[in-house]
Parts: C-alpha cells; sequence; structure tokens
C-alpha cells in the first residue's frame, strides 16, 4: 500500500493535498473527508448505522495531526475532530473519490436535501 510522502492543505480552496511514494497526488475536498470521516459520529457503531452529514459545503480542515506511522486526526473549523484518517483511507478516498462523490450527491437527493453551491 503506498505511503504518504506529503500532505498539504490548500485552506483558501478547502483541498487537502496528498502524495504518495506512488507519485499518485490526489486532491481531496475538506467536504468531502468531513462527510466521510472515519469518527464512530460519522460512520456509527456497526453496520447501517453510518449518519448523513449535511451543510458542510463550506468546511475547512483546521489542523492536521499525525497519529503515529500510520494515520492523521484532522480538526474541522465546525468542531468535529475525531476521524483518524488511516493511510490506507486515504489512499482509498483518492483512488475513489468520484464514486464517494457521486455516492454522496445521492444521499443527499434521497434525503430531499439540496447541497448549497459556494
Amino acid at each position: 500500500m503506498p505511503l504518504p510522502t506529503d500532505i498539504r492543505l490548500h485552506q483558501t480552496s478547502r483541498i487537502l493535498e496528498v502524495a504518495f511514494d506512488s507519485g499518485e497526488v490526489f486532491r481531496l475536498s475538506c467536504e468531502l473527508l468531513r462527510v466521510l470521516s472515519p469518527s464512530a459520529e460519522v460512520q456509527g457503531h456497526g453496520p447501517g448505522q453510518r449518519v448523513l452529514q449535511l451543510g458542510k459545503e463550506a468546511v475547512n480542515i483546521s489542523a492536521i495531526h499525525p497519529v503515529g506511522n500510520y494515520a492523521v486526526l484532522l480538526e474541522f473549523d465546525d468542531g468535529h475532530r475525531t476521524g483518524i484518517y488511516a493511510f490506507t483511507y486515504l489512499y482509498e478516498l483518492g483512488v475513489n473519490q468520484a464514486d464517494y462523490w457521486q455516492r454522496y450527491l445521492a444521499e443527499l437527493a434521497l434525503a430531499g436535501v439540496e447541497r448549497r453551491q459556494l
């Protein structure tokens, strides 16, 4: 599994750029990272318990903390700070971000929620 060689936050564009030793570079929106947080608050404590996150269009990352040699903890400016993003999860999000984004938009539509355009 590739490992990150660089993690940079672009606060103005609300993008977390993650470069891996495989040469791949992913630009992940803070919104996507927030709504797909691996925390129990978002994912729940078991199958089918995930909580749809609403109103996260303008969320930004306020701090990034390393967690051992395997992850980072992302603190968001909406107060969310319990998601530990394993490097494998960041890589999976990068590779599959288009699919995850479309699923998120479909979930919003199914819930009858319109995403604000910024």
